[in-house]
């Protein structure tokens, strides 16, 4: 309770709430916005934050991460291009209940279906951080360790066909967390001569670059491609020159009380566990509501099949902290980036933030309560008066804004240019990866936890004298192990059964 009222104290610095509620207004036009998601805009202004009060800093960013799921179903639902990739699902019902023009109604399913689901992931934040955080005071190297195998291994376990691009995005991921000085000699590895590399390869850069990067160079393909196609903006234009926002009544949000429960339930699960993401929540919240309701033609344009994928994929927003607050292990590569952010801002992840600085771990847990409550009536006027007006910029301006934006944020994190050599290089390597569909979140994931997982290796190796029985003597490493076996033997298994049942 304590550490509840000292995070309440911080939040209510009327900075921070101003923070807060620009972050969520940022969130819903980024997230309304094609080819620009949460992703993207946090990793540009990161390095913008480092001026800030860390409160101010934090606060921003939570209402940015918040919003931009919700606004990411705006242009999913009233033209059929998702805002950002969780709102996918959102158009296969959100864009047909649109053409019968009940575009208001959609929108109105769509934002009180990702607040339910953005509530629910505050508190399961609220509760199960600090547990988990207590629990993680007991570890030690061995456990740790294990930890990083498990983050990692759910992420294979989780790949279904993608298993081999996932193993090579990782591979890749592991390459590039070596490079820098060795903990256990001292020497310089992969480093060609550059004294830039000496301390590895800065987080912020490689994300501003597989995120702000990729996206300028898909955005300009996209251009070149189609420069004669009608831009979406017309359509707007065309179609829509106001949409009035109609919020559920009492008797359709009793019928959709039972979908907001299951997808927000699969929401919070699937945040929890590292690398599994929004995508995998809302096709499974989507298909189990599909199962639910047999009497309903899915993809027609019902309720349903807005109130699934919206209320769970902001059901992921908040719990895929979980891991990253209470066990410094990123729940998703969007929480990876708030990882750089308390970097910068001299916080570290993990159960020492409960315990060193318990007023910012609370701050961040109730400023994502607070954010979801505000993002309710915000929408709300966002999509009443301003969601069309934005969704008419160019994306030519928006490329050059973007652009400027990263090379600005590459350079001001620690004044060196070749960061934008970095930036540039990563950035290339995701749009690579985007051609040849191989997931970006095991690479990141994998580049984050190797140096964990190198240094803890080698701790856990002088502790025991080199004997491996270390990791299965101990309680709770040994616990740790089975659950990575589990999460990638499950999947093999069932995928085993299938094409045995096939063949």
């Amino acid at each position: 309770m304590n550490g509840i009222l000292l995070g309440l104290g911080q939040l209510v610095n009327p900075m921070a709430l101003a923070a807060l509620l620009g972050g969520v207004v940022i969130g819903l036009i980024v997230g309304s916005l094609p080819g620009l998601n949460d992703s993207i805009t946090m990793a540009v202004l990161i390095p913008i934050t480092f001026g800030m009060e860390p409160q101010v800093a934090i606060c921003l960013l939570i209402g940015i991460y918040c919003a931009s799921a919700c606004g990411g179903s705006i242009p999913s639902i009233l033209l059929k291009i998702p805002g950002t990739a969780s709102a996918t699902v959102t158009a296969y019902d959100g864009y047909p209940m649109s053409q019968k023009g009940k575009s208001g109604e959609a929108l109105g399913f769509a934002i009180s279906s990702s607040t339910f689901g953005g509530i629910s992931s505050a508190i399961v934040l609220l509760f199960l951080s600090p547990f988990l955080a207590k629990q993680a005071l007991k570890f030690g190297p061995p456990e740790y360790f294990m930890l990083a195998v498990l983050g990692m291994s759910t992420v294979i376990g989780m790949a279904g066909k993608n298993i081999v691009k996932n193993i090579l995005a990782m591979a890749l991921g592991l390459i590039f967390s070596c490079i820098g000085m060795s903990p256990q000699t001292g020497l310089a590895r992969f480093t060609f001569g550059q004294v830039s590399l000496m301390d590895g390869i800065s987080l912020i850069p490689m994300l501003i670059g597989l995120f702000g990067i990729t996206a300028i160079l898909e955005m300009i393909e996209a251009i070149q491609k189609n420069p004669g196609v009608k831009d979406f903006k017309e359509e707007v234009k065309e179609n829509y020159k106001k949409v009035k926002v109609i919020l559920p009544d009492k008797e359709m949000s009793k019928r959709l009380l039972p979908i907001w429960a299951q997808s927000s339930l699969i929401g919070n699960i699937i945040g929890i566990i590292p690398g599994a993401g929004m995508i995998m929540a809302i096709f499974m919240a989507y298909d189990q509501a599909a199962r639910r309701r047999p009497n309903l033609e899915f993809g027609t344009g019902v309720p349903e099949g807005i109130a699934a994928p919206e209320s769970a994929n902001n059901a992921v927003v908040a719990s895929s902290m979980v891991p990253l607050l209470a066990l410094g292990v990123p729940g998703n590569s969007t929480s990876s980036l708030f990882l750089g952010a308390l970097t910068i801002q001299g916080l570290r992840t993990g159960p020492t933030l409960f315990k060193d600085t318990p007023e910012m771990a609370y701050m961040i847990i109730l400023g994502f309560l607070v954010a979801n409550i505000i993002m309710l009536p915000l929408s709300v006027f966002y999509c009443n008066f301003l969601a069309t007006a934005v969704l008419r910029l160019k994306r030519e301006i928006l490329s050059g804004v973007v652009l400027v934006l990263c090379v600005t944020g590459a350079f001001a994190v620690s004044n060196n240019i070749f960061n934008i050599i970095i930036m540039i290089f990563f950035g290339f390597i995701g749009y690579t990866f985007n051609k040849y569909k191989i997931p970006q979140s095991p690479l990141i994931l994998a580049s984050i936890l190797g140096s964990m997982m190198e240094n803890n290796w080698t701790q856990s190796m002088v502790y025991a004298d080199g004997s491996l029985s270390v990791f299965v003597t101990r309680p709770l490493s040994c616990g740790l192990m089975v659950l990575s076996i589990v999460f990638i033997g499950m999947p093999l298994l069932k995928r085993f059964k299938a094409n045995r049942a096939a063949a």
